[in-house]
Protein backbone atom coordinates (compact mmCIF):
# COMPACT_ATOMS: atom_id res chain seq x y z
CA UNK A 1 0.00 0.00 0.00
CA UNK A 2 1.15 3.47 -0.62
CA UNK A 3 -0.68 7.01 0.14
CA UNK A 4 -0.16 10.15 -2.05
CA UNK A 5 0.10 13.57 0.39
CA UNK A 6 -0.41 16.46 -1.49
CA UNK A 7 2.64 18.72 -0.68
CA UNK A 8 2.34 21.82 -1.77
CA UNK A 9 0.88 23.81 1.26
CA UNK A 10 -0.25 23.47 4.65
CA UNK A 11 -0.21 20.17 7.53
CA UNK A 12 0.79 17.78 4.97
CA UNK A 13 4.18 16.84 7.36
CA UNK A 14 1.93 16.53 10.27
CA UNK A 15 0.05 13.88 7.97
CA UNK A 16 3.07 11.93 7.34
CA UNK A 17 4.27 11.40 10.87
CA UNK A 18 0.67 9.87 11.36
CA UNK A 19 1.29 7.48 7.99
CA UNK A 20 5.00 6.81 10.09
CA UNK A 21 3.06 6.04 13.09
CA UNK A 22 1.21 3.41 11.29
CA UNK A 23 4.12 2.17 8.85
CA UNK A 24 2.62 2.96 5.87
CA UNK A 25 4.50 4.36 3.16
CA UNK A 26 3.62 7.64 1.52
CA UNK A 27 5.01 9.41 -1.49
CA UNK A 28 5.06 13.92 -1.35
CA UNK A 29 2.78 15.04 -4.41
CA UNK A 30 4.90 18.22 -5.16
CA UNK A 31 5.27 18.13 -8.90
CA UNK A 32 3.61 16.39 -12.43
CA UNK A 33 6.11 13.94 -12.21
CA UNK A 34 5.09 12.74 -8.84
CA UNK A 35 1.62 11.47 -10.25
CA UNK A 36 3.96 8.73 -11.91
CA UNK A 37 3.45 6.42 -8.85
CA UNK A 38 0.57 4.25 -8.52
CA UNK A 39 -1.59 4.94 -4.80
CA UNK A 40 -3.82 3.27 -2.97
CA UNK A 41 -4.96 6.62 -1.36
CA UNK A 42 -4.75 9.71 -1.23
CA UNK A 43 -4.57 12.43 1.63
CA UNK A 44 -5.58 16.67 0.86
CA UNK A 45 -4.25 18.02 4.14
CA UNK A 46 -5.20 21.52 5.73
CA UNK A 47 -3.86 24.14 5.04
CA UNK A 48 -5.22 27.54 3.02
CA UNK A 49 -7.38 25.98 0.05
CA UNK A 50 -6.91 29.15 -1.57
CA UNK A 51 -3.71 28.64 -2.26
CA UNK A 52 -3.80 25.35 -2.44
CA UNK A 53 -6.16 25.70 -5.76
CA UNK A 54 -3.93 27.82 -7.40
CA UNK A 55 -0.84 25.65 -7.10
CA UNK A 56 -2.94 22.37 -7.97
CA UNK A 57 -3.29 24.56 -11.58
CA UNK A 58 0.12 26.33 -11.52
CA UNK A 59 1.57 23.17 -10.93
CA UNK A 60 -0.40 20.88 -13.78
CA UNK A 61 -1.37 18.70 -10.29
CA UNK A 62 -5.58 19.99 -10.50
CA UNK A 63 -6.70 17.03 -13.65
CA UNK A 64 -4.63 14.17 -13.09
CA UNK A 65 -5.77 14.45 -9.55
CA UNK A 66 -9.24 15.28 -10.03
CA UNK A 67 -9.35 12.19 -12.54
CA UNK A 68 -7.67 10.09 -9.30
CA UNK A 69 -11.05 10.94 -7.22
CA UNK A 70 -13.20 10.45 -10.49
CA UNK A 71 -11.59 7.24 -10.16
CA UNK A 72 -12.79 6.57 -6.64
CA UNK A 73 -9.14 6.67 -5.11
CA UNK A 74 -10.24 6.56 -1.77
CA UNK A 75 -9.48 10.41 -0.35
CA UNK A 76 -8.82 11.70 3.31
CA UNK A 77 -9.08 15.38 2.83
CA UNK A 78 -9.18 17.46 6.01
CA UNK A 79 -10.06 21.01 7.06
CA UNK A 80 -8.64 22.73 3.70
CA UNK A 81 -8.85 19.27 2.06
CA UNK A 82 -12.56 19.34 2.59
CA UNK A 83 -13.41 22.79 0.80
CA UNK A 84 -11.41 21.34 -1.89
CA UNK A 85 -13.48 18.73 -2.47
CA UNK A 86 -16.73 20.39 -1.88
CA UNK A 87 -19.04 20.96 -5.07
CA UNK A 88 -19.88 24.63 -3.52
CA UNK A 89 -18.17 27.14 -1.29
CA UNK A 90 -20.61 29.84 0.88
CA UNK A 91 -19.70 33.23 -1.01
CA UNK A 92 -16.79 31.75 -3.43
CA UNK A 93 -17.65 31.65 -7.08
CA UNK A 94 -15.28 29.36 -8.24
CA UNK A 95 -14.83 25.68 -6.35
CA UNK A 96 -12.40 23.14 -6.98
CA UNK A 97 -12.41 19.77 -7.37
CA UNK A 98 -16.54 19.35 -6.92
CA UNK A 99 -16.69 15.86 -6.16
CA UNK A 100 -18.67 15.71 -2.52
CA UNK A 101 -21.99 17.23 -2.97
CA UNK A 102 -21.76 19.56 -0.41
CA UNK A 103 -21.86 23.33 0.48
CA UNK A 104 -19.10 24.42 2.92
CA UNK A 105 -18.52 27.90 4.65
CA UNK A 106 -14.98 28.55 5.21
CA UNK A 107 -13.11 30.06 8.37
CA UNK A 108 -16.78 29.44 9.90
CA UNK A 109 -15.95 29.90 13.24
CA UNK A 110 -13.87 32.88 12.69
CA UNK A 111 -9.97 33.40 12.09
CA UNK A 112 -6.90 32.06 14.28
CA UNK A 113 -8.66 33.23 17.29
CA UNK A 114 -11.73 31.22 16.54
CA UNK A 115 -9.78 27.41 17.09
CA UNK A 116 -10.98 25.65 19.41
CA UNK A 117 -10.67 21.45 20.51
CA UNK A 118 -13.26 19.21 21.58
CA UNK A 119 -14.02 15.89 22.24
CA UNK A 120 -17.32 14.85 20.29
CA UNK A 121 -19.54 11.85 18.70
CA UNK A 122 -17.83 10.39 15.06
CA UNK A 123 -20.01 7.88 13.60
CA UNK A 124 -18.84 4.10 14.43
CA UNK A 125 -15.85 5.74 16.73
CA UNK A 126 -17.70 7.03 20.04
CA UNK A 127 -16.31 10.59 21.10
CA UNK A 128 -13.09 11.28 19.01
CA UNK A 129 -10.70 14.23 19.55
CA UNK A 130 -11.20 17.32 17.29
CA UNK A 131 -9.33 20.22 16.97
CA UNK A 132 -10.61 23.18 14.64
CA UNK A 133 -8.19 25.68 12.87
CA UNK A 134 -9.59 28.57 10.78
CA UNK A 135 -12.25 25.44 10.36
CA UNK A 136 -14.93 25.27 7.78
CA UNK A 137 -18.38 23.52 8.38
CA UNK A 138 -20.75 22.25 6.14
CA UNK A 139 -23.53 23.93 5.34
CA UNK A 140 -25.53 21.44 3.50
CA UNK A 141 -25.22 18.30 1.55
CA UNK A 142 -26.49 16.28 -1.09
CA UNK A 143 -27.76 13.03 -2.33
CA UNK A 144 -25.36 10.44 -1.20
CA UNK A 145 -23.50 12.19 1.51
CA UNK A 146 -23.39 10.38 4.55
CA UNK A 147 -22.91 12.55 8.17
CA UNK A 148 -20.28 11.22 10.23
CA UNK A 149 -20.23 13.64 12.58
CA UNK A 150 -21.54 16.81 13.80
CA UNK A 151 -20.36 19.73 16.22
CA UNK A 152 -23.68 21.84 17.47
CA UNK A 153 -25.67 22.17 14.88
CA UNK A 154 -22.64 22.19 12.50
CA UNK A 155 -21.49 19.35 10.09
CA UNK A 156 -18.19 18.77 10.60
CA UNK A 157 -17.55 15.31 8.95
CA UNK A 158 -18.87 13.35 6.20
CA UNK A 159 -18.27 10.53 3.80
CA UNK A 160 -19.27 10.69 -0.05
CA UNK A 161 -18.25 6.87 -1.67
CA UNK A 162 -14.73 6.80 -0.95
CA UNK A 163 -14.33 10.44 0.24
CA UNK A 164 -13.69 11.11 3.72
CA UNK A 165 -13.92 15.08 4.90
CA UNK A 166 -13.46 16.41 7.87
CA UNK A 167 -13.35 20.30 9.03
CA UNK A 168 -10.85 19.41 11.65
CA UNK A 169 -7.18 17.91 11.87
CA UNK A 170 -7.75 14.53 13.20
CA UNK A 171 -3.59 14.12 12.79
CA UNK A 172 -3.06 17.33 15.38
CA UNK A 173 -4.63 14.87 18.40
CA UNK A 174 -2.82 11.82 17.00
CA UNK A 175 -5.38 9.91 17.37
CA UNK A 176 -4.68 7.40 15.25
CA UNK A 177 -8.51 5.50 14.69
CA UNK A 178 -9.55 7.66 11.85
CA UNK A 179 -6.81 7.29 10.09
CA UNK A 180 -6.87 3.55 10.10
CA UNK A 181 -10.61 3.39 8.55
CA UNK A 182 -9.15 5.66 6.07
CA UNK A 183 -6.35 2.64 5.13
CA UNK A 184 -8.78 0.21 5.82
CA UNK A 185 -11.04 1.75 2.73
CA UNK A 186 -7.98 1.84 0.94
CA UNK A 187 -6.64 -1.90 1.42
CA UNK A 188 -10.37 -2.69 -0.01
CA UNK A 189 -9.91 -0.70 -3.01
Amino acid sequence: MKIGILAVQGAFSEQELILEKLHVPFQEIRCEKDLQEDFDGLILPGGESTVQGKLLKELNLFHPLLNMIQNDVPVLATCAGMILLSEKIDGQESPYFKTIPMNVKRNAYGRQLGSFHITSEYKNLGRVPMTFIRAPYVINTGHGVSILSQTGQQITAVQYRRQTALAFHPELDKYLHIHRNFLEMCSRA
